[in-house]
């Protein structure tokens, strides 16, 4: 069985590129040749910042000859069917056989495909495979109509087998398969034949080209901490960088060197991230002070004094854009010092956050009130809370967050310090952004939880109120991520939050306060409702301002009245646009909700936890408390995953059955509680006796929200309700004792239903 070694040879690749291409050339060439026919052993593919290569073994010689039978149309079919059939098979009518069925005579083609030469099926695949190559960027160059990343110099395509090695006839625009490479561009670039993987490979790295990308990042690593172990400081770890890296050189020579002491004082983020996006430097920083006081730069070459010009020229170059950073954050702390970083509040107010939802001050203002709101319920201070908010992107204007927009909130942490203002906010700066993802910290300092939840659900309730949801996978906004964000930091935190409640009061911040006239203009449409009342339309309107701003359920009473004296007064809700309004704000908000549901379902099953025991806890009273909800369903999951549990399920559904049929059947429900005093047998009276012991202590449980306390006393049910069930005949003929047993039934399916929706359990 041959060996098969493609390399395709070009101008450097982006080294953000390589991984995926040489995934994708792997998977289209292997796809490719097992759909032809061609299997293989074992395939392997790697990358350099010129080369892609594939390496396959054990593959088959040649693809084996098929047989296929098929049948055609009835011999009194028309002429064109026929024909059609002959040109599908590619035989003529003597080549077909006749055979006789129940539905008449039909023709039938038996079509051998003989097998191929792997040179040949190789070369197809590959061909094919270049010129609809998915590059998430390609050029043409010259004359020629292909299309590459880079300009495309040269294929190496080889079958290898014990007789020797074979080029495999290929030409793509010009360029023609053959059995040599190239070194490394400077080091050694002559070219050189190979006869197989083996001395590729050897021959590459005798040529200064380490092939596989795993061996670069590895040895880059290894000096790397070597260098900074040698002088008593460590390497900052950052794994992307390491891999952009080890993509930009093939024989990767390590040089560390120093930052001027005049900008060692710089924050150690700002000197990494300027090092690090600028010159894919990486940080060497003091373990005992925390301080950045070095770099490691990786040369794509070894020189004669020992990359000492290459070091020089690194340094000269870092000075340059580190004086940039220095001139920023210097002017940057004088504005943060001196004026309290007003100056940046100021300039945010013509910075549009969207042109629907206003500007980034516009947007500072509705979280700050909200965050006001949110604080009590997470345990922070509602002045300081609405203080973070205030500054927590003030350094969005700042020269240091324009140059780098990745240091966002980190800088706003060092400017709030800077200004003396509490350490909490400056906390609350940094972390307000968090959690970004599903792997990131989650914040749980109590004005940073505050400032954070306010932020997202300003975003969350904002895009809701101008229809700008996520549709399918387009998520322009984050939205996803912002509802993500809301489910960590209530969870993560154990925060007891009535979404019901901050959800209107978030999309409250979003509508503008009516103008003066539209004011006066409803005023004296609302005079004859706030008689009716026995109010003036002055109160009138501030209660209805303060209701518009609560959960539905809150201001239910409310609106009740005001509705009812709205019809009095024959006045219907278009005249009254804060009534319409506020209907619109609790629709907006339980369609928020459902979305943050969703999400949470995600979070859940990512966790482990059945969809269907996520549907039974959402079932539940109380499901805007999403700390409460992730509770019972984990509670609810334990459960089931005993025997016990799932034995209790079964019974509970056994009991819901025969109970929801009798109701049908009698036309009555049986809900009145079942008397001892009409039990026959022992099984009936125990089972009597276990529900009255376990409805206290499950109601108790539940009244302190500890499910899984709840669920333990219902698991004792488990014995009883089986016993009842084997012993007991339900639908006995005295009616008295049926009845008893029903609404003993009755008293099961109600005990279980407190803990969840049992009946929406599959299985």
């Amino acid at each position: 069985m041959p060996d098969l070694l493609i390399e395709l040879f070009s101008e450097e690749i982006p080294a953000r590129m390589q991984a995926d291409a040489a995934a994708a050339l792997k998977a289209r060439v292997t796809d490719g040749l097992v759909g032809a026919g061609l299997t293989y052993a074992g395939a392997q593919a790697f990358h350099t910042p010129r080369r892609l290569t594939l390496a396959l073994e054990g593959l088959l010689d040649a693809s084996p000859t098929t047989r296929e039978e098929r049948r055609g149309p009835r011999t009194d079919a028309p002429e064109k069917a026929v024909e059609g059939f002959l040109r599908g098979a590619g035989l003529t009518r003597d080549q077909l056989e006749v055979r006789e069925e129940k539905k008449g005579s039909f023709y039938y083609a038996r079509i051998e495909k003989p097998g191929r030469p792997a040179g040949a099926i190789v070369a197809e695949v590959l061909d094919q495979t270049i010129r609809t190559f998915p590059w998430p960027k390609s050029m043409r160059w010259g004359a020629g109509t292909l299309r590459w990343v880079r300009p495309l110099q040269s294929i190496l395509c080889l079958l290898t087998t014990e007789a020797g090695a074979e080029v495999v006839p290929l030409d793509i625009d010009g360029i023609r398969a053959g059995d040599t490479t190239q070194g490394h561009r400077f080091m050694a670039p002559a070219h050189f034949s190979v006869t197989g993987f083996e001395d590729y490979a050897a021959k590459l790295k005798r040529a200064h080209v380490v092939l596989d990308a795993q061996e670069r990042a590895d040895h880059i690593w290894n000096d790397a901490t070597n260098a900074a172990f040698a002088t008593g400081l460590e390497v900052v770890e950052d794994r992307g960088l390491l891999a952009e890296v080890a993509g930009l050189v093939e024989w990767p020579v390590v040089l560390m060197g120093e930052i001027g002491a005049e900008f060692l004082d710089l924050p150690p983020e700002v000197l990494q991230t300027s090092m690090k996006e600028h010159q894919k430097f990486f940080s060497v920083k003091n373990p005992k002070t925390g301080r950045i006081e070095r770099f490691v730069t990786v040369a794509n070459r070894e020189t004669a004094d020992n990359g000492a010009t290459v070091l020089a020229g690194n340094q000269k170059v870092l000075a340059a854009r580190l004086s940039d950073a220095k001139f920023f954050w210097e002017n940057d702390l004088r504005v943060a010092q001196a004026e309290q970083m007003e100056p940046w509040l100021q300039q945010l107010e013509n910075v549009t956050f969207h042109a629907k939802l206003g500007s980034q001050a516009d947007r500072i203002r509705r979280i700050a009130a909200l965050a006001r709101e949110i604080a009590p319920h997470v345990g922070a201070d509602p002045d300081l809370a609405a203080q973070a908010a205030e500054v927590a992107k003030a350094d969005l204007s700042s020269e240091m967050v324009y140059e780098f927009p990745e240091l966002q909130g980190l800088m706003g942490r060092y400017y709030s310090d800077a200004a003396g203002l509490p350490p909490e906010v400056a906390a609350a700066c940094q972390d307000h952004y968090s959690p970004l993802g599903p792997s990131d910290a989650v914040p749980s300092a109590p004005v940073s939880v505050a400032v954070a939840l306010a932020d997202k659900l300003d975003t969350l309730t904002g895009f809701w109120a101008i229809d700008e949801k996520p549709t399918g996978s387009k998520d322009p906004y984050a939205l996803r991520r912002a509802a993500l964000g809301v489910i960590r930091l209530a969870v993560h935190n154990e925060l007891q939050l009535k979404l019901d409640d901050l959800l209107p009061e978030a999309t409250y911040q979003h509508r503008h306060q009516a103008s003066i006239a539209t004011t006066i203009q409803e005023a004296q449409k609302l005079t004859q409702v706030a008689e009716e009342l026995g109010l003036q339309v002055t109160d009138l309107w501030e209660l209805l301002v303060d209701t518009r701003r609560k959960s539905k359920r809150a201001a239910q009473t409310v609106w009740d009245r005001v509705t009812i004296a709205m019809e009095k007064a024959a006045s219907p809700l278009e005249d009254l646009p804060l009534l319409k309004s506020m209907q619109q704000d609790w629709s907006l908000s339980d369609d928020l909700l459902a979305f943050l549901h969703d999400r949470l379902k995600v979070h859940l099953r990512d966790a482990g936890i059945r969809h269907d025991v996520i549907d039974a806890c959402l079932a539940m009273p109380g499901n805007d408390d999403l700390t409460l909800l992730v509770k019972r369903a984990e509670a609810l999951s334990a459960f089931l995953a005993s025997e016990d549990g799932e034995n209790l399920v079964q019974g509970f559904k056994r009991a819901n059955n025969i109970l929801t049929q009798a109701e049908e059947k009698d036309g009555v429900a049986y809900e009145f509680g079942a008397d001892r005093k009409f039990t026959e047998t022992d099984e009936e009276r125990a089972l009597f006796d276990a529900l009255e012991t376990a409805k206290p202590k499950i109601d108790a449980a539940m009244q302190a929200e500890d499910f899984a306390a709840a669920m333990s006393a219902m698991a004792a049910l488990r014995a009883p309700i089986d016993a009842f069930f084997e012993a007991v005949q339900i639908n006995t003929d005295n009616q008295v004792v049926r009845r008893n047993r029903l609404n003993m039934l009755h008293t099961i399916r109600d005990t279980c239903l407190k803990v969840a929706d049992l009946t929406r359990l599959e299985g």
